[in-house]
């Protein structure tokens, strides 16, 4: 058997395990200490590297000391919060061990029914059954658990304040559920037609053509709704997400603010709305004329203001945020892969090879956001369309971050075509999220519970049935949990 979690690497350790718990129990150890380990260690993670650079500056022994004290404190809580009963392992536990528990049940209950069904329908249903009512209760747990980000204090009745609580903490858990649901039918009914048509022989380069770039689409698509929720709509994602596609943009934030006030038509061409200061401001840091920051008399503003220091040429700048981001995601992917790789010279190849596809894919993201942008407002836009003052308003409005939007997404094609399903699955339930509202009233939660358990009981009867239906890492990981 396979482990699935990094504690039960070594050699016989998980065979051990498996000897001394009854192989019913089995699936809820394996699912807490995965559970567990997937939220706990990327937080201790982040603690060791914040705790590491306060360490290399602090100066003296008392200074010292109080660090390894915070850290000793921090570390302890992080360590416990993990093992509170409303949290992320205790629902994997509930979720697995609810689903293979239950599944014993309802299998006796079927045969006593007798209902009129064959032998594989009878186990279809019971683990559907099972992992249904097991999805609903594990999320129930989750859902319990009472957060100040999702209650608001209001007052009534003259002084009386009332908390009112709200749902939707869990919205991306359903999301990421549902959404694997969804790829596990189209998945299957696509599969199903590929057998018949290419028993016919019918299947054509068209279909061909469709499989090949069904996951670079949906990648590209849901990265079109993100980046434009992050401009637009920040409030839509999750502080964490925010911060990083932030980090990764290295964008001034008055240019954003700017392109934002232009969608709320704060900022008008050809109008005095007293807003040039905040692109003045840039023009002093820049040193460019302070006349360009004014869209009073400036119609449209210079591409250059979106170059940002790197001079008038779009393409020159493109080719710079290339290099830029491919420094920077270097920086990242390498030791990574460098850790996850044997330590040879042919570990070492495969991990300079796989960090620079990574960061190449990631530089070219970048950089086709932001040619896009010029594109629309510089390159192609003034030239398919009438110019003037309305033009030049609905393109900053709007145009040119919907054109970088549209083309970001289509550099995964620099990625492995095996990585690509991954993480088009990964992206594809956050830009569902920015349709919807992270917040919710409480009454509407059973949708959301609904949603999940029926999500769930698709992707582990699938699993327990035909694991490489479930596509990606997943799947194998879903598989060695389950197995008894």
């Amino acid at each position: 058997m396979v482990s699935s979690t990094p504690l039960l690497n070594r050699p016989g350790a998980q065979e051990r395990l498996d000897k001394a718990i009854p192989p019913i129990l089995r699936p809820v150890l394996r699912a807490y200490i995965l559970g567990y380990a997937s939220a706990v260690a990327p937080r201790v993670l982040t603690l060791i590297l914040q705790n590491g650079a306060r360490w290399r500056k602090g100066k003296g022994l008392k200074k010292e000391t109080q660090l390894q004290h915070s850290f000793v404190e921090s570390l302890r809580h992080t360590l416990c919060a993990g093992l509170d009963p409303q949290r992320f392992p205790t629902f994997c536990a509930t979720l697995v061990g609810g689903t293979t528990l239950l599944d014993v049940f309802i299998k006796r209950v079927i045969n006593r029914l007798k209902v009129k069904l064959t032998d594989v329908a009878r186990r279809r249903l019971s683990i559907w059954i099972s992992s249904f009512i097991a999805g609903w209760l594990s999320l129930r747990l989750l859902q319990s658990k009472k957060t100040n980000a999702f209650a608001e204090t209001t007052t009534a009745d003259g002084d009386k304040q009332i908390t009112v609580r709200y749902a939707g903490r869990t919205l991306d858990l359903t999301l990421f559920a549902a959404t694997r649901a969804v790829d596990v039918v189209v998945g299957e009914l696509w599969s199903q037609r590929q057998q018949r048509r290419v028993a016919a022989g019918r299947w054509s380069w068209l279909d061909s053509s469709i499989s090949n770039v069904a996951d670079p689409s949906i990648f590209a698509t849901s990265c079109a709704f993100i980046m434009w929720a992050w401009f637009y709509v920040p409030s839509a994602l999750p502080t964490s997400y925010n911060k990083w596609i932030s980090s990764a943009a290295a964008v001034d934030s008055r240019l954003i603010e700017a392109l934002r006030r232009f969608r709320k038509s704060e900022l008008r061409y050809g109008e005095e709305t007293g807003q040039a200061p905040l692109l003045q401001s840039m023009c002093t840091d820049y040193r460019w004329p302070l006349e360009w920051g004014n869209p009073a008399t400036t119609i449209p503003l210079p591409c250059e203001m979106v170059h940002m220091g790197c001079g008038p040429s779009c393409e020159y700048h493109a080719l710079s945020r290339f290099l830029r981001s491919f420094k920077w995601s270097m920086a990242t992917y390498l030791p990574l892969n460098l850790i996850a790789r044997k330590k040879n010279l042919q570990g070492f190849r495969r991990a300079l090879i796989s960090a620079a596809r990574s960061s190449s894919f990631l530089a070219t993201f970048i950089a086709m956001f932001y040619y896009g942008v010029c594109l629309a407002r510089t390159r192609l836009g003034p030239h398919l369309v009438k110019k003037g003052t309305a033009v030049s308003q609905a393109i900053d409005s709007g145009v040119c971050v919907g054109c970088g939007c549209f083309l970001c997404g289509w550099s995964i094609f620099f990625e492995a075509a095996s990585r690509r399903k991954d993480m088009a699955l990964f992206v594809a339930p956050r830009a569902l999220a920015t349709l919807l509202p992270r917040r919710y009233p409480l009454d509407k939660q059973w949708r959301e519970t609904f949603v999940f358990a029926f999500s769930t009981a698709i992707v582990f009867t699938c699993v327990r049935e035909n694991r490489n239906r479930v596509r990606g890492v997943l799947g194998s990981v879903l598989g060695s949990v389950l197995e008894v």
